[in-house]
């Protein structure tokens, strides 16, 4: 048997009209065989004939929820090629089938197994296939079908909320729409009347009314006041049928609250206001409240006050508080009980946001009368200002006045007024003030730097009342002044490559000065005057407060060199100037050709020989025990016998003791009483030298009495003699001079303008031979390598 690919399109289409057409009963008994031959022609001419499949519908719809004792009958497959012997087998596969749907292999009758849902699944979609038994051959090509389940009235209307909250205006109009609700119904809306839903209100009349529909609630009452009533609760019925009789319902509620409309002026509660109100008080002081009732709600009861008139309209404010809609009536103008003792105003009340709808019900203000009776009372001193800054420089003497405040009563009495500094604002009592005129003057010295700013209270109070009294602010800024020398701004760890060039900058330094100049700080750096050409750096003032440290020769060496000191001078611009010395480090390191440092430890030039570690601190050990013991050494020599501290030309001492009198020369006799000199009470008055801190293992040391009369020379020669023998005697930062000369050097001119123009090196060797106090001479320009060196 031949088929064609469209016939289940029209076994569909024709199964329709059957179903529609004929009773249930009628379907059930009734076969539709249907054998159709189409011809088909090919180019050739030959006529092909091909047979399509007959299947055999009973049913193609099925009702919901069925109850029956039964399994439901669906249909029945057939095939013209089943001859009744049983040799076919048909099968169902798709939705539901096995499972929902079952069928008959050997008949083709199909079942439904259990209760369907509409709602859950409104259609199956099922495929059928007759299969020969014996050979396993399909006689029918599978065909697709649709049962569609019948709708029966099941479900009732649902609401998409339980709960609807809405809002109208209050005295709207009737018909106003409210809101608007929705029900749905699972049934079919195309089949029947099972999902056509009609809405009534159940309660809430005659205040509104429901559209049934399309569920817009309505308002049904003209006028309606939110004063009177606000909340209205309102329930609403959906039933489907179209509302017929036997038709499933449900219901929702919905509260509807009226919102304010500005209907309602305000009105104040009384006409007449009285408050009371010392003399004394501060300007915009509150003096009373007054409120007018509005009985709308937000911005429609929000009102503005104004002074309408009154002998008080000059004196007085009124001011608006926006929270409690609240008129405050404040002092505007200085009160005098004497000049005047009561005043009237006239105040009105309006809304600030009136609807031009509600204005023919008459004016949205009122008017109140409102009365001031001014108070005498004992008033506290008045400053001449509300606070008070005074500005003193730094470096002020103590005692010094550096301002004055000013109060008085402002009473007819017109009381004494005390001035006094609260002590809780100046802890560390740097300020005092004079009681009676108010001059502030300062206990301590003053520091721009520690405390730029000092705020105190002056207190003024009545001599005759003290509970009378008035504080005032006194702001004092402390004015800078140039006290603090410049210094650098950092610790600097410099460093110098030895194979560094001329002109090299090694280091940029920069400084910082606790003052604060108004103009800025300038700065500039200098060398010491001590050592104004220094061979190794030179010193650049880059002219924006830093200065740069550059090489001055070619090459440095760690062996003959490895630390130089290098004393820089700063000073600022400021008035008075100025200075400070800072001493800049500067290490000999080993760098590679990039000017990296790579080391720059002495002990670096002793790794290379292959010392260890541990050979390296036993050397170091050593040396330092050789150095203790060296110094140890000097220091007993020294005490045994000092060198005279006149004969170093670096010993440079800061203190020094002269004698103001030059003289006439050594023949002059008049010039000075060099009975002084000898005086016994001068010379033997033991005082104690204020440059030495006395110590108790030192006895006070008294000289031999020298008041007999001997030699000038001789007594200097002692005196000389006693110093370098007393171990407590400098070295210490002072100079002392003895004024004589003493006799010529036994030694010739070592000026080297009266040396021999010769080729040969002179021979210095003879200043060994001149005592210890030319050692240090011979040591310079003795020797073979004194000129090299």
């Amino acid at each position: 048997m031949r088929t064609c690919h469209c016939l289940p399109l029209l076994i569909w289409t024709y199964m329709f009209y059957i179903v529609d057409a004929i009773p249930l009963e009628e379907n059930t008994s009734s076969h539709l065989p249907s054998r159709k031959t189409v011809s088909l022609t090919k180019d050739d001419g030959k006529v092909l004939h091909r047979t399509k499949r007959g299947w055999m519908w009973n049913q193609f719809f099925l009702l919901e929820e069925y109850t029956g004792t039964d399994t439901q009958y669906v249909g029945k497959l057939h095939t013209d090629q089943d001859k009744g012997d049983g040799n076919l087998k048909y099968i169902l596969t798709g939705d539901g089938a096995g499972s929902l749907f079952v069928i008959d292999e050997n008949t083709g009758d199909i079942h439904a197994a259990k209760k369907l849902d509409r709602e859950e699944k409104s259609l199956y979609i099922l495929r059928a296939k007759a299969i020969d038994r014996k050979t396993g051959r399909q006689v029918e090509p599978e065909s697709e079908f649709i049962i569609k389940i019948h709708d029966i009235n099941d479900n009732e209307p649902k609401f998409t909320k339980d709960l609807y909250t809405a809002s109208v205006p209050e005295m709207s109009e009737v018909g106003t729409p409210v809101i608007q609700v929705t029900a749905t119904d699972a049934d079919d809306a195309n089949y029947g009347n099972s999902a056509k839903v009609v809405y009534s209100i159940l309660q809430g009349q005659p205040y509104f009314s429901v559209d049934p529909e399309s569920g817009i609630i309505k308002t049904a009452l003209p006028d309606m006041s939110r004063e009177n009533r606000e909340q209205y609760q309102v329930v609403i019925q959906a039933k489907d049928m179209g509302g017929q009789m036997g038709g499933l319902s449900g219901t929702t509620t919905v509260n509807i609250t009226l919102t304010d409309v500005n209907n309602n002026p305000p009105r104040f509660p009384q006409s007449t206001y009285q408050f009371s109100s010392p003399e004394s008080v501060p300007l915009g002081t509150p003096v009373g409240r007054i409120k007018a009732n509005d009985p709308d709600l937000g911005e429609n009861a929000e009102m503005e006050y104004q002074i309408a008139g009154g002998d008080g309209a000059d004196m007085f404010d009124v001011t608006t508080d926006k929270d409690t809609q609240e008129g405050i009536i404040t002092v505007k103008q200085n009160l005098d009980f004497e000049k005047k003792m009561l005043y009237t105003l006239r105040v009105d009340a309006s809304n600030t946001h009136p609807d031009p709808r509600f204005l023919n019900l008459g004016p949205f203000k009122d008017t109140a009368i409102v009365k001031i009776s001014v108070e005498d009372i004992d008033e506290p001193p008045v400053f001449s200002k509300l606070s008070y800054l005074i500005e003193v420089d730094e470096d002020v003497k103590e005692g010094s006045i550096i301002g004055q405040v000013t109060a008085y009563d402002p009473d007819a009495m017109n009381n004494l007024v005390k001035y006094s500094v609260d002590r809780h604002t100046d802890l560390d009592r740097i300020f005092s003030i004079h009681s009676e005129n108010g001059s502030l003057f300062t206990l301590k010295p003053l520091d721009r730097e520690s405390s730029p700013w000092h705020n105190i209270t002056v207190t003024a109070t009545e001599i005759n009342n003290p509970k009378q009294s008035s504080h005032i602010p006194v702001f004092i800024r402390i004015l800078d002044i140039n006290d603090h020398a410049p210094e650098f701004a950092m610790y600097y760890e410099t460093f110098v490559c030895e194979n560094a060039k001329p002109g090299q900058l090694i280091q940029t330094v920069s400084v910082m000065d606790k003052d604060d100049p108004p103009r800025g700080h300038k700065f500039f750096f200098e060398p010491v005057p001590e050592f104004p050409l220094n061979p190794n750096f030179t010193i650049v003032d880059n002219k924006d407060n830093t200065a740069g440290i550059m090489t001055r020769k070619d090459g440095y060496s760690r062996n003959k060199m490895s630390t130089y000191l290098l004393p820089i001078l700063i000073f600022d611009n400021d008035y008075p100037i100025q200075s400070s010395t800072g001493t800049l480090t500067i290490r000999v390191c080993a760098c590679d050709n990039q000017g990296n440092m790579q080391s720059c430890n002495a002990e670096a030039l002793i790794l290379t020989a292959g010392l260890s570690t541990g050979a390296l601190v036993a050397i170091l050990l050593c040396v330092i025990i050789l150095l203790i013991l060296v110094v140890l050494f000097a220091a007993l020599k020294r005490q045994r016998k000092k060198e005279p501290l006149i004969i170093s030309k670096d010993d440079v001492r800061d203190n020094i003791v002269t004698y103001n009198d030059e003289g006439g020369g050594e023949e002059d006799t008049q010039a000075f009483d060099i009975g002084t000199l000898r005086n016994p009470e001068a010379r033997e008055d033991s005082k104690l030298r204020r440059d030495v801190m006395p110590e108790t293992i030192f006895q006070i040391r008294r000289t031999v009495p020298l008041w007999e009369n001997i030699d000038v020379q001789d007594f200097i020669h002692r005196r000389l003699k006693e110093n370098d023998s007393d171990p407590s005697a400098p070295p210490y930062d002072s100079l002392a001079t003895y004024a004589y000369e003493g006799n010529d050097s036994i030694a010739d001119s070592l000026s080297s303008l009266e040396s021999l123009t010769a080729d040969c090196n002179q021979d210095y060797d003879y200043l060994s031979d001149w005592g210890p106090r030319f050692k240090k001479l011979a040591d310079m320009y003795g020797g073979d390598d004194s000129d090299r060196d």
